[in-house]
């Protein structure tokens, strides 16, 4: 284009206004570029699947102050009263959820001497956890009567060494036995062997991360026996509220003596538990919101400063034939050779503090995507900021060219 050579010796004659302004916008693109990657990897872990029925849960942590009573019996009778409230489909008692935060973890090895292992985290509950979180199994059965036993709390969970089978996750399968059919193996949380006679879908973690382990989790057939206990009641979506109201209720006639914590439904858990990350989402957006607006506030400045400068300039270029399409392709171009000097100094620092960020926060390598992408949004956002000024410029009039400086 004939444009370039006067913009390019207008610029050669504004070097530090322009390489500042280019600065600005390539630290906007590394800074953009990386915190949409940051609020994709927190929405991603937002939305994770638990693999229990959410909408269908009911959530009651039950808190015993008599640390000397029965707690088996104690649950099986606080049960019994649960699932006879209208609109309760199955009630268990249970230690751990998806998103409740109590994450038991253990390696878990495919023989004693196995130099290979895998986290887990682990499950235990009473009979019919499957049926009522709604877990789907794909493959093997359910856990048998005589296979459940206490866990035995008071001597420090002694029950995982002695328990006879354990349901695993898919992911936890692949991980193990990569290929092969998981059934009748025998897994080792512990120094016993434990054999799995079932493949459930997927169970999340109680605690979530970025990792790549999520889906690893147990059940095991252990009676929950401490005087702290989940239960979990599963209803129809509509009678979720009047069921843990009921259930408070009924819990607290049975036994007085005991501590009710945040009667809850699954889903308000979960809301719960992310919400640190929603909070930490809204922080990154209104950051970069705010870094988007200084640099086009930084860019409109700019060209009405040069609009100001070159108004006679300009009055002499319409005197002499050109159009104000000629004047708004002008400020329209040279901002976009700015701006793309900006972005391709930017990428170099997205590419850069990513690697930072990997190497002392564990956040992965950014997907090349984001670049183009950042950059499309710097070059729209210097293309929609340089409108106005680029206006006002192709509004002179050629009289102005006679005027007197």
């Amino acid at each position: 284009m004939t444009e370039f050579k006067p913009i390019l010796a207008s610029l050669g004659r504004h070097k530090l206004i322009a390489s500042l302004l280019a600065l600005l916008v390539a630290l906007t693109c590394a800074i953009v570029c990386n915190v949409a990657f940051m609020i994709q990897r927190q929405e991603a872990l937002m939305s994770l699947p638990s693999g229990v029925a959410e909408d269908q849960l009911v959530l009651v942590q039950s808190a015993s102050l008599d640390r000397t009573a029965n707690q088996l019996a104690r649950h099986e009778t606080d049960l019994a009263a649960l699932r006879m409230i209208p609109g309760v489909e199955s009630a268990v008692a249970v230690d751990a959820l998806p998103f409740n935060g109590n994450n038991w973890t253990s390696s878990v090895q495919t023989s004693p001497d196995a130099q290979a292992y895998a986290l887990a985290s682990l499950f235990t509950g009473t009979r019919g956890e499957l049926g009522t979180l709604r877990l789907k199994l794909v493959a093997g059965r359910d856990f048998r009567e005589d296979e459940y036993m206490p866990l035995d709390a008071g001597r420090g969970n002694d029950g995982i060494r002695h328990v006879p089978a354990a349901i695993i996750t898919r992911a936890l399968a692949e991980r193990l036995f990569p290929g092969q059919n998981p059934l009748g193996k025998s897994i080792y949380p512990y120094d016993n062997p434990i054999r799995i006679v079932g493949v459930v879908e997927h169970l999340l973690r109680p605690d979530v991360d970025e990792g790549a382990d999520n889906g690893q989790s147990i059940l095991f057939p252990l009676l929950p026996d401490s005087n702290s206990v989940t239960y979990v009641l599963r209803t129809s979506p509509g009678e979720r509220a009047r069921v843990m109201q009921e259930a408070a209720d009924t819990l607290y006639h049975l036994a007085p003596d005991r501590v009710l914590r945040d009667p809850q439904t699954f889903a308000q858990m979960r809301d719960d538990y992310f919400q640190r990350q929603r909070e930490m989402i809204g922080l990154l957006i209104a950051s970069v919101i705010g870094l988007m607006f200084v640099t086009a506030l930084g860019i409109t400045g700019l060209a009405n400063f040069w609009v100001l400068q070159r108004t006679r300039t300009i009055g002499i270029r319409r005197a002499v034939g050109a159009t104000r399409t000629d004047i708004l392709r002008y400020f329209q171009t040279e901002n976009f050779l700015i701006v793309t000097l900006g972005i391709a100094l930017g990428v170099l620092l997205a590419v850069a503090l990513n690697l930072v960020l990997t190497a002392h926060y564990q956040l992965p390598r950014l997907p090349l995507w984001y670049l183009p992408v950042g950059a499309l949004a710097l070059w729209l956002l210097g293309q929609f900021a340089i409108l106005a000024p680029a206006l006002r410029a192709s509004r002179v009039p050629p009289v102005v060219a006679t005027r007197s400086v």
